[in-house]
């Protein structure tokens, strides 16, 4: 009896090892293989892809003016956004898909961009060379200056009235930084991003002008705008240094003007045709019906005239001298 309780603590032990050491597993690391390392445009490079999460959408794209140690300088602006491609991981976190090669908008160094769509961010960028393509240095770091985001972003400003009938919607990103490191910050460029919902944000430069010094704050103030006529959920994103420092959510209402103002021209459009052809069909009908359009009844038919026009020389209250009887008598006769 002895025996059997410390079997049973060990068979306890042993099935509870394999739970605990999964538990205490940190999450793999995604990573990206290319079939090549230098292609020219037109042709196919095969990307593979390990270790990201499950049943999850990846976009891939070839970005120039990029390196896996600075990130993609510029966003999703310096890269081919037409010829990219999108694939979803399968329930062990793989990936593999070509990708065709094609010239990005800036220059060389390039890498092959891959990044998740929806869910926490992952992102591996993997160096390429696409042959025949200009290259050009990438811009210098400035010295050890670090900024951080101390405050959360606050979106400020309201829709016009214009917004409604279907105009960009804008507002004013708000947020607070601090230089951690030990050099001054000048003029700092961040890339502001617009994401409508589970597809990637379209990043945009903006430079804030100014001097920010170690340990010294400054508020950042940047504008963002949407496309006309956008509705819908949106996310605006903040990266500086090639990583993400803030987010903020931004409902934007529908263009309710937009619709009324269809409606009413599906109203008043078919009225005002009906009014002109109306009017159009009153002008070529007969008099006669157009008195009875407009009185409800039929004009009557005009009657023959039974008057008779009197002759010059006929009276008809006189009468002929021979029958009067009250002739003049002549005086002096008997």
């Amino acid at each position: 009896m002895q025996r059997a309780v410390p079997t049973a603590l060990l068979a306890l032990l042993l099935l509870l090892l394999p739970a605990a050491s999964a538990l205490g597993t940190p999450a793999p690391t995604p990573t990206v293989e290319l079939s090549a390392s230098q292609a020219g445009k037109g042709g196919d490079l095969t990307v593979s892809g390990a270790g990201w999460r499950a049943k999850t959408l990846l976009i891939l794209l070839i970005c120039g003016k990029s390196s896996p140690g600075t990130g993609v300088i510029g966003g999703t602006n310096s890269c081919a956004n037409a010829d990219g491609r999108a694939v979803t991981t399968d329930s062990r976190g793989v990936f593999d898909k070509k990708l065709p090669v094609a010239e990005p908008p800036e220059p060389c160094p390039c890498v092959v961009h891959v990044a998740t769509v929806t869910g926490e961010q992952q992102v591996v960028d993997a160096e390429f060379v696409v042959a025949g393509h200009p290259t050009a240095p990438l811009p210098e770091q400035t010295g050890d200056g670090r900024l951080a985001v101390l405050a959360p972003t606050r979106l400020q400003g309201a829709s016009g009235l214009l917004v409604l009938f279907g105009a960009p919607p804008s507002r004013t990103l708000e947020f607070t930084v601090g230089n951690l490191g030990t050099t001054p910050v000048k003029d700092p460029v961040f890339q502001v991003g617009t994401a409508h919902g589970v597809f990637a944000p379209q990043w945009e430069e903006q430079q804030w002008r100014g001097t920010i010094k170690p340990g010294a704050k400054a508020r950042i103030e940047l504008p963002v705008r949407l496309a006309a006529g956008a509705h819908g959920d949106y996310a605006v994103s903040v990266k500086y240094g090639g990583k993400v420092v803030a987010e903020q959510p931004w409902g934007v209402g529908r263009p309710w003007g937009v619709t009324v103002f269809w409606i009413l021209l599906a109203l008043v459009v078919p009225t005002a045709l009906f009014r002109i052809g109306m009017a159009v069909v009153d002008r070529v009908r007969p008099p006669g019906s157009r008195h009875a359009r407009r009185t409800g009844r039929a004009r009557p038919p005009a009657s023959p005239s039974t008057t008779t026009a009197a002759l010059p020389w006929f009276t008809p209250d006189s009468a002929p001298s021979e029958n009067r009887t009250d002739r003049p008598t002549t005086k002096g006769h008997s």
